[in-house]
């Protein structure tokens, strides 16, 4: 029986959108969601959708979180707070230390709690990394062929690990690690769904990688049942089926601009500068050799299977921002709007 769940991160899309599904679920007395901002206020934001959540401002970084938990008699710990990308107002360091040291704060006060009895963590399908040498479906048991050295994939590498080292020294407690594909859907704002907006889109010469998404619907029903069920373990979850690059850009009716790697991080590193997108080298590389993931082990411990396939949740995201075959500004103007603005940081 679950009876008080604690969620981190209701400030951002899912996280208050889980917090909303478990709010609304009469068998649980309490949901309480952690963050260093309010959660959102706008129905899109699932704002509308949090119903009786019990906001605390907290950071994960400080021991507070640790009475917040005691105080609440918390039972389950959704953590949803890890943050792909540096936010505008912060750079890398920060990331990292909300990520990390949230993360081990976090757990350190689960381990010291009397009434914590199941911990669901988000990570990351990123922490297999993206090569040449990848194998063509990476299993939850796989190694990365390349360790990530920075960014957010090395963040939930060592997240994962704090994870289990956590599991260790408490068995009594169910421990889940969900490696979710990239997120796609109408609300979701990541440097992917970010890359798919722009008006033109500049590719790796020479490569079309193969991508993943899950759709937040399918993401939000897995951590649902996580915090409601003993399912312990590490999954990967995405949806059904894969997509090429190319694919993904005809359907958005976009036109591409090939452009050797060197060139794309140039042009990543001025369009971040502008507030468009962030191309950091983890994403550079799934831009040049992909992923995927095999979700066998998580289809057969729910018996589920995601409502929608990799197709389908791309094609929701293209429908909610009117993207399907929507006129693009030129290359040169779209480059020389980049270029322009590039040059006033």
């Amino acid at each position: 029986m679950t009876h008080t769940v604690l969620v981190t991160g209701v400030s951002r899309h899912i996280g208050a959108r889980v917090a909303g599904v478990l709010a609304a679920d009469p068998a649980i007395d309490r949901v309480v969601g952690v963050d260093t901002m309010p959660p959102p206020a706008s129905a899109r934001d699932g704002g509308a959708a949090l119903g009786r959540t019990e906001f605390v401002r907290v950071d994960l970084r400080s021991p507070d979180i640790a009475q917040v938990i005691a105080a609440a008699d918390v039972d389950t710990v959704v953590h949803l707070s890890l943050v792909s990308a540096p936010s505008k107002g912060a750079g890398r360091p920060v990331m990292k230390e909300h990520n990390v040291i949230g993360t081990m704060q976090l757990l350190a006060a689960c381990q010291r709690s009397a009434t914590v009895s199941r911990v669901v963590v988000r990570s990351t399908t990123a922490v297999y990394g993206s090569s040449s040498h990848d194998p063509a479906m990476f299993t939850e048991d796989a190694e990365p062929a390349e360790a990530a050295t920075s960014g957010y994939a090395k963040d939930a590498t060592e997240v994962e690990a704090y994870v289990r080292g956590f599991a260790r020294r408490r068995p009594d407690v169910t421990v889940s690690t969900l490696r979710f594909a990239n997120f796609m859907g109408p609300g979701i704002d990541s440097p992917l769904t970010r890359y798919f907006s722009q008006p033109v889109l500049p590719t790796v010469l020479g490569f079309d990688p193969r991508l993943q998404f899950v759709h937040e619907d399918d993401a939000v029903e897995v951590l649902r049942r996580m915090a409601v069920e003993h399912h312990p373990g590490t999954f990967n979850v995405a949806g059904d089926g894969v997509m090429l690059l190319s694919q993904c850009v005809r359907r958005g009716g976009r036109p591409v601009v090939p452009v050797p790697s060197t060139a794309f991080r140039v042009l990543g590193d001025l369009a971040r500068g502008v507030g468009r997108v962030d191309f950091s080298p983890e994403q550079i590389a799934l831009m040049s050799y992909g992923r995927a993931v095999d979700t066998r082990r998580l289809a057969a411990e729910l018996g589920w299977r995601p409502k929608f396939g990799t197709v389908a949740a791309f094609e929701d995201f293209l429908n909610s921002r009117g993207l399907f075959g929507e006129t693009s500004l030129p290359v040169i103007d779209w480059l020389s709007t980049v270029l322009g603005r590039g040059g006033e940081r």
